[in-house]
This record gives structure tokens, sequence and C-alpha cells, in this order.
């Protein structure tokens, strides 16, 4: 079986390696990494890994009207990595595909879900819990403190990416789901989410984010480090979006990821580790490693001589960790206000 991961990366060489050793342990068979417009190295990486036979690696410099990852997912639909696939899943260099079942493998959770032809998996966001300082250590294990298993907003934090069978019904990657669907095959879709359950038809079509006020997490979840530490969320600020290649990222985009109420260390039961040092142990690919990281501290102290930066960087430091809503104050939020219909997206 082939299981293929489909990537989208800008100067995250820091990251690459964790990344990459997880999600083959995860059970990914293939990976296809595009690479835009990276000054850390990452693209050099890619390069060796390619060489070692880790990964397709294609480069995928601007400019792009629709932004990098757009293009990117453009290309991928006609790459042999992807037609060639039998389950295909599309994922950011932050995202972390975590399954708590049998080995922990993709294959176990098939095995869980004999019928399902897509399972979408809802992020779990994982807050940054007061760490301040970058350091080169693993994501996974830096940041256990995270979002409730229910949340009633904000709606993003409810967004999944959709693990699919490439069966011929999707014509199209998306970026959290597939599109350009064969209508004519529609119905012999299964679609459940990461608790097991059968999900309605509205999900073969058009729905992104996961129903709220329940846990979706029973079978699988995708861990989603979307903030980091603060010094490297100043560095993904400056970097900006991938798929909207002018849009920055703000204090609200933090606000409404930055949860710790609970602690979630159920990703360290799939063991990576071994193969993550053996990576950063290659004579190519371990220098380049220590690069990227050096190049992400350099940027964050060049970024401090300017004062749009500093003033971010005060405000991550001032604002405390993100309050979960109770079911009542989010109500009155999808209401617009007390008094006022709710109006629920679908």
């Amino acid at each position: 079986m082939r299981v293929t991961a489909v990537l989208t990366v800008r100067n995250e060489g820091a990251f690459l390696l964790e990344w990459l050793a997880h999600h083959r342990a995860c059970g990914f068979t293939d990976f296809l990494v595009f690479s835009n417009d990276c000054t850390d190295g990452t693209d050099r990486m890619l390069d060796r890994l390619q060489a070692m036979g880790w990964l397709a690696h294609i480069v995928n410099d601007g400019p792009h009207d629709e932004g990098p990852q757009w293009a990117a997912l453009k290309a991928a639909d006609q790459h042999p990595l992807v037609r060639g696939a039998d389950w295909i899943l599309f994922l950011d260099i932050d995202e972390f595909v975590n399954i708590h079942v049998g080995d922990r493998t993709v294959r176990a959770l098939l095995a869980a879900l004999p019928e399902a032809t897509a399972i979408p998996l809802t992020w779990r966001l994982f807050g940054n819990a007061g760490i301040v300082a970058f350091e080169d250590r693993p994501v996974t294990a830096t940041f256990t403190r995270a979002a409730p298993a229910v949340l009633h907003w904000p709606w993003r934090a409810a967004l999944f990416k959709t693990l699919f069978r490439n069966d011929g019904t999707y014509g199209k990657l998306g970026v959290h789901r597939p599109r350009s669907p064969d209508r004519t095959r529609l119905a012999d879709q299964r679609w459940f989410d990461g608790s097991g359950r059968r999900l309605p038809a509205a999900y073969h079509t058009t729905r992104i984010f996961s129903d709220f006020g329940r846990d979706n997490y029973g079978l699988a979840q995708l861990n989603h480090y979307a903030l980091g530490a603060m010094e490297a969320y100043v560095v993904k600020c400056d970097r900006g979006r991938a798929n909207r290649e002018s849009s920055a990222f703000d204090m609200g985009y933090w606000v409404e990821r930055n949860f710790t109420q609970a602690e979630d260390r159920s990703i360290l039961g799939l063991a990576s580790g071994a193969v993550r040092d053996e990576l950063r142990s290659d004579p190519v690919l371990g220098p380049l490693h220590a690069a990227a990281v050096g190049w992400r501290h350099d940027r964050f102290r060049l970024l401090m001589t300017e004062e749009p930066w500093r003033a971010l960087f005060g405000r991550l430091l001032m604002t405390p960790p993100t309050r979960a809503l109770s079911a009542d104050e989010a109500r009155l939020v999808w209401q617009g206000g007390p008094g006022v219909r709710p109006s629920e997206p679908g």
C-alpha cells in the first residue's frame, strides 16, 4: 500500500528532519515535497534527502499569483507519487499525524475503519505554554500543552486535513480536502471522523472543519504546532502564509491557537527519534540542519532591530494563554450577540 504525504516548505530546515522521521514511522511510504524561495538551506536538505531515496523534491520558487501552496497543489495533481498512491494526505510542516490505535500507523487506522474512503484528521491545537526562546529540540517533545478535547470556538480550531483513498472520485488536491469530485462516484464515499463516526454527505463535497462540542480524537488526531516558541513565531510572521503570499500572521492568529488547558503527550508513543538522529548524523544533512537552526536565530536577531517586530514580540510576552470559551459563550459568538438568532456555519 502506497501512502503519499504532500508537503510545501519555505525556510523550515530546522524542523524538516523531525517531521520526516515521524511520518515515516507513522507509515507514510512516499513524500512529495515542494520548496519555494528558501534562504536557510531547506532546498539543499531536500536535494540530499532525494538523493538518499527519502522523497521527491520539486523547486517551486515564485512569484505565484495564488500563493506557492496552491501552485504546488496544482503541480502535485499530475505527479507520479500522487497519481500512483493508494492514499493521500496534504500536510504542513507544523502538522503531525497522531494515531491512537494498533501500532500507531496509517495501516492500523485504516484497519480500524475498513469501510472508509476518507478520514478527516481534526486539528488539536498545541499552544506556546510560555516558551520564549527557540531551541533545537523536537517540537513534539517541547510543546505538550494543548486545547481541551472538546472546543466550542473558534471554528478554525476544528479544521481538518483529509486522508483519502485515491480511487478516482476526486480530481484535484486541496489544502484541507480533495476537490473536483466526480458526482457519479460520490454515492460510494464513506467518510469517518477521527473517532470513527460516519460523517454525512456534506463532508464529501464542501466541509473543511469538524463538528463542535464533541471529541473528534478517539482514533486519530492531527497535532498542530502552529505557534512554537515566541522567537520562532516572529520568524514565522516574517515568512508569511504559504497559501496567501502577501498575508502575514498576527496576534489574532496567536490568540485563536494558544490553548494550553490540557496535557497531551500521546504522540511520544510513536518511536521516531532513532530515525531522526540517523538523518542528523548524515555528513551532509547534519551540517545543513545546524545551519538552518543558526539561520533562524540570526533572522530573529535581525528582525529585533525593527520596531514593528519588537512590538509583536512584546505583545507575545504580554499575552496570557487563550481561555477556552464555554458552550454558552461560544453560542453568543455564533449568534452575533445576545438576542440574535444563531447562524452556525454548515
